[in-house]
């Protein structure tokens, strides 16, 4: 991952925590559960490991096949079961393992790297090159921004909690359902950073 590497591990720990809490969930929440919460935990630590500093972490040539393969299959299980939200999540990760993989020449840009940079607006950054396809990136990062912000308004209590009327399972719902949804929030703004700093 580009940018500075306290972000980097930032997005390390959010995602292993969000991860590890999604996995246990998957173990003791309802049954109805368990199915998408395992699915939200394994995309949680794949973004932890995505996320490492290239800095800090000297990762093998073959790792971006890897999450590209692991993801690809992923994204293809989440169709079958009609996970639409987990497939374009798994979409946008192999989208960046790709990235990571392929040179910039692929993606149709071609010229001088000095250029590339100048194209992208990052010569200041130290970036080398556009990440990927700006109009896939651009349409991931609004999918990512309205999911976030969706999701987000769920978790704000609706007026009535006040006086203690929220249904079960609404909105402002208390314990665990609610600390799943805060994770959901959580990764989402953390596909939203990994696909800024591509």
């Amino acid at each position: 991952m580009h940018g500075p590497a306290w972000v980097g591990w930032l997005l390390v720990l959010l995602g292993a925590a969000a991860g590890a809490y999604c996995l246990v969930r998957s173990r003791t929440g309802p049954p109805a559960e368990r199915s998408t919460a395992r699915g939200e935990g394994l995309m949680a630590l794949g973004m932890a490991a995505m996320a490492c500093p290239a800095s800090a972490v000297a990762s093998a040539a073959w790792s971006p096949w890897l999450f590209t393969a692991v993801f690809g299959t992923a994204g293809l299980w989440a169709l079958a079961r009609r996970h639409l939200h987990h497939a374009v999540g798994a979409g946008a990760m192999v989208y960046m393992a790709l990235t990571m993989a392929l040179p910039p020449e692929w993606w149709g840009f071609s010229g001088h790297p000095e250029r590339w940079g100048q194209m992208a607006g990052t010569v200041p950054m130290g970036h080398p090159a556009p990440g990927g396809v700006p109009l896939l990136t651009g349409l991931l990062l609004a999918y990512f921004t309205v999911y976030v912000i969706a999701a987000g308004v769920r978790l704000v209590p609706a007026a009535d909690t006040a006086a203690g009327t929220t249904a079960a399972g609404g909105p402002a719902a208390a314990g665990p359902p609610g600390v799943l949804r805060a994770c959901r929030v959580a990764m989402g703004i953390g596909m939203l950073a990994m696909l800024l700093a591509l």
